[in-house]
């Protein structure tokens, strides 16, 4: 019985010597975004950009292949937990990678903390996750509300403006927006004239809240809009023809690349603040573009380029702790120490609230052979966001 004993354990361990290594387990990223609903198009283009920084920077490392799990929120809290859910659970994803609405972003803010599911914010600017429901479990590669229009309540005011007038849908993040700027601008000594919310869903004539703009006289209009309502929101300020004699500036998604060739002259001259505008001169800068039109035939977009620097984020994180993330919590470490020049410039996260530091560049719409699109105008350096209220 020895004997066969002593057999049986040699040929064992021959066995497991002879055998190849087992694959390792693919890397599982969760992307949870709207690829359907009014904010579907920017859900797609993060997605695409995405998988184009993947091709450009590795899609495997150290053996696991990254590999993608797509759900889709269509801009709704509701539903944007339900797949949250489902992504962590039933998936069993290694990292989350959404959403655009800052309303889907707070409905799955306390399943991601809880599950300890690193997760990288690829768009919604929902100020209280940089704030008061900060969590470890989170790096924004986007924005918050706060940094993008904030500073410009000042450069506004610094610009000679004094009476503005507010507009932006009548949702979280258009109230945030809104209010973030009306500090900025009080603060540095303007006023406030008035405020127009106008629903998210279903407004297509803006002329009868135009026409209040028009019969208050601001020195400016400050708005929020992007996606859909951003295209209809221009196109009914061209139509109603007052930007002669008030200006239309806003946050810089108002006339993103994707829509603007659809916004018609009332676009032109525009005034905005963005976290990225397409026409930075870096070479990061010139290599995304060059790689996003090699493959879809255009230019990149200021969606595009946070879901391609979120790639980037994910696969050095990875390449950090060799491609090992039993350890979530050292992975997530990995995730806050990335840093690198991207085509924003450099990409870093504020060590307590996981916020990206960045500039906010001020760019103008300017018409040259026909053609409307964003100028670098000015350049607000190094804008970080108080981290209020966070004790991660």
């Amino acid at each position: 019985m020895r004997s066969i004993k002593s057999i049986a354990i040699a040929t064992a361990l021959c066995a497991s010597v002879a055998a190849p290594a087992q694959a390792a387990e693919d890397f599982k990223v969760g992307l949870i975004l709207p690829f359907s609903g009014v904010y579907g198009g920017l859900g797609g283009e993060i997605a695409r950009a995405f998988e184009l920084g993947l091709e450009v920077f590795g899609g495997e490392v150290n053996g696991r292949k990254i590999v993608l799990v797509k759900e889709d929120t269509e801009g709704k809290p509701n539903t944007g937990l339900a797949k949250t859910k489902k992504l962590i659970h039933s998936d069993k994803v290694d990292v989350l990678v959404g959403p655009v609405s800052s309303g889907v972003l707070a409905a799955m803010r306390d399943t991601v903390h809880n599950s300890q599911t690193p997760f990288v914010i690829a768009n919604a600017g929902h100020d209280g996750i940089s704030g008061s429901k900060c969590s470890p479990w989170f790096v924004r590669t986007s924005f918050s509300n706060r940094q993008i229009v904030r500073p410009m309540g000042q450069w506004m005011y610094d610009q000679g403006h004094r009476n503005i007038y507010l507009m932006a849908p009548d949702y979280a993040a258009g109230h945030q927006m809104m209010g973030h700027f009306k500090a900025g601008f009080e603060a540095a000594g303007g006023k406030i004239i008035g405020e127009e919310y106008p629903p998210l869903q279903g407004t297509k004539d803006y002329a009868p809240y135009l026409a209040k703009v028009k019969a208050a006289k601001p020195d400016a209009l400050f708005v929020f809009f992007a996606g859909g309502a951003a295209i209809q929101f221009v196109k009914s300020f061209g139509d109603f023809n007052i930007g002669k004699d008030i200006p239309l500036t806003g946050a810089g998604w108002l006339t993103s690349p994707l829509y603007i060739k659809k916004q018609g002259e009332g676009a032109n001259n525009i005034i905005g603040s963005a976290n990225y505008v397409t026409t930075i001169d870096n070479a990061a800068n010139k290599q995304f573009h060059a790689a996003f039109k090699a493959k879809h035939d255009r230019g990149g977009s200021e969606f595009g380029v946070q879901g391609y620097d979120s790639a980037r984020v994910i696969v050095e994180a990875l390449q950090a702790v060799n491609g090992n993330t039993s350890d979530k919590a050292a992975f997530m470490d990995a995730i806050r120490n990335v840093s690198f020049d991207g085509p924003r410039g450099k990409l870093r996260f504020d060590p307590i609230n996981g916020n990206i530091i960045q500039h906010i560049y001020v760019y103008k719409n300017v018409k040259k052979e026909g053609v409307i699109g964003p100028e670098v105008y000015d350049i607000i350096k190094d804008v970080k966001v108080p981290s209020d209220g966070c004790n991660s």
